[in-house]
């Protein structure tokens, strides 16, 4: 694979050296070492959940959204976990701990704004896998949720990143040929070393890693897993719907659209449906 003006080994090297990757938090420890069992123990997960007010209250709002919902309303944080499952339980405590971790001096308001959309980002993701079929719709909002969780640590160490993202908005350049030729490396190498020391698995990093290559799609992908590759599809077909329907440029995704959509086989009767799923 080969991104436009890709950098050398050493060029690489040298800038992520300047990148301060967060150190996995000893609460993400507990869950991921408790998730990993063969057996999980649901009350132990609750445990640790309950103990942080944010964690517990992520929980009750993604049970409740409409991805998860069956029923009535909830507002307890057992019933909540018990209906989201352990893969999504480890999602919701990175996700929280990762907002923490990298606020540093980010301004809030830009913080907000990045972790709302991620999170619509992952929800949409989720319902275009319920669409393709054959892909785990809870590990695609995984995978989706933190797609792009390097680019608040872009921010805390290049103070104009955030200038840049406006000015792409503005002219509609690639997000991926802009970092590389600003600052030597993408927000796609750095999230996924922070996927791996944060103890995801090594087929979201490489999705991560990969997910703005030109060639992702080409035939014949030797360095992507089917699982791998279909995560990154019904995100790029996530990202450029909401986009499209908020009005917004797409500096994400651009030509990767159309091939993601061929990837997986969708109609343009489906992207209709999909967009007034998305709409709602």
């Amino acid at each position: 694979m080969n991104l436009e003006h890709e950098l050398s080994h050493d060029e690489l090297q040298q800038t992520l050296a300047s990148i301060e990757i967060p150190a996995c938090p000893a609460v993400v420890m507990q869950v991921m070492s408790e998730a990993q069992k063969d057996a999980p123990d649901l009350n132990e997960l609750t445990r640790i959940i309950a103990a942080d007010v944010g964690m517990s209250a992520f929980a009750i709002k993604l049970a409740n959204s409409s991805l998860f919902r069956r029923g009535d309303a909830t507002s307890s944080v057992p019933q909540a976990l018990s209906r989201l499952g352990t893969r999504n339980i480890v999602n919701i405590v990175v996700a929280v701990a990762l907002r923490n971790t990298l606020a540093g001096d980010i301004a809030p308001e830009v913080l907000d704004r990045f972790w709302n959309r991620a999170a619509a980002v992952a929800q949409a993701a989720s319902q275009v896998a319920r669409t393709a079929k054959g892909i785990a719709a809870d590990l695609a909002y995984t995978y989706a949720l933190f797609h792009n969780a390097a680019m608040p640590a872009m921010m805390r160490r290049f103070k104009d990143y955030g200038v840049m993202l406006d000015e792409l908005e503005r002219t509609g350049n690639s997000l991926a040929v802009e970092e590389n030729a600003r600052y030597r490396c993408t927000h796609a190498v750095v999230g996924a070393m922070l996927a791996r020391n944060w103890g995801m698995s090594r087929q979201i990093a490489d999705a991560i890693r990969f997910h703005h290559d030109p060639d992702v799609y080409a035939s014949g992908n030797a360095v992507l897993e089917d699982q791998s590759l279909g995560w990154i599809a019904v995100t790029h077909v996530a990202e450029h719907l909401l986009l499209e329907l908020a009005g917004e440029i797409d500096i994400e995704v651009g030509f990767l659209y159309p091939k993601a959509m061929a990837y997986l086989g969708l109609s343009e009767d489906e992207i209709v449906d999909l967009k007034e799923q998305l709409a709602a």
